[in-house]
């Protein structure tokens, strides 16, 4: 629980009623304003709790950003599970994680376009942020050497690009996580091309089946 256990907290309504009212509140504002535009008395006058039940179960605003994060993120690790899991269609899979990936995006957008915001601003923000990337890419990196390793493709720290240069497996993979956040976000603040969705899926799909299986594209004779 937050700093300030044991201040008052009763309200009216249990425990998880006030917490989810606190969250709730958030998210709605969030539609509506900037983060760095949100006080904490906003989120008290939109959840109707009182600061000492608000401070009972957060330090301040951006752990109940923190939370929301937490909780719209975890839904894009399951929408990644079927590419971890399976390599017999690589494209039908990366591309369906691409997608999901968007359509979380598009429907976590204040949150996640505050986090993105923000993240770098607040220390325990960032320490979040960067290890829900980190997990991103470690899964991504151990897949890429699941796929490339047993088919004879060039295997990701060898030449993965088609030159001479060695490109190793965790720097490719944390590029690929880093370039999808970029891009989901860009679509989440409506610039295009990347506010189309399928322009959106399309690109990355495109990228991801181009350095992790060059092989899958056809050549000119």
């Amino acid at each position: 629980m937050a700093q300030g256990a044991g201040a008052p907290r009763r309200t009216g309504r249990d425990d998880g009623e006030v917490r989810e009212a606190i969250l709730a509140a958030t998210r709605c504002l969030l539609d509506q304003r900037r983060f760095d535009e949100l006080s904490v008395a906003d989120i008290l006058a939109a959840a109707g709790v009182a600061r000492g039940s608000f401070y009972f179960y957060f330090a301040g605003k951006h752990q109940v950003l923190a939370e929301l994060t937490r909780r719209a993120v975890s839904r894009g690790h399951e929408a990644a599970e079927p590419w971890m899991a399976s390599s017999d269609d690589p494209r039908e899979t990366i591309r369906h994680g691409i997608s999901e990936g968007a359509k979380l995006w598009r429907a976590e957008a204040p949150v996640l376009r505050a986090m993105v915001e923000n993240w770098r601003s607040d220390p325990e923000l960032g320490e979040l942020w960067l290890g829900m990337m980190g997990s991103f890419t470690t899964a991504t990196a151990e897949r890429i050497a699941v796929d490339q390793a047993p088919v004879g493709e060039a295997a990701v720290g060898g030449d993965v690009s088609g030159g001479n240069s060695e490109v190793d497996t965790g720097d490719l993979a944390a590029a690929l996580t880093w370039l999808g956040e970029r891009l989901y976000y860009l679509a989440a603040i409506g610039v295009e091309p990347f506010a189309d969705e399928d322009a959106l899926v399309d690109v990355l799909t495109h990228i991801w089946m181009s350095v992790l299986h060059p092989g899958s594209f056809s050549r000119p004779e």
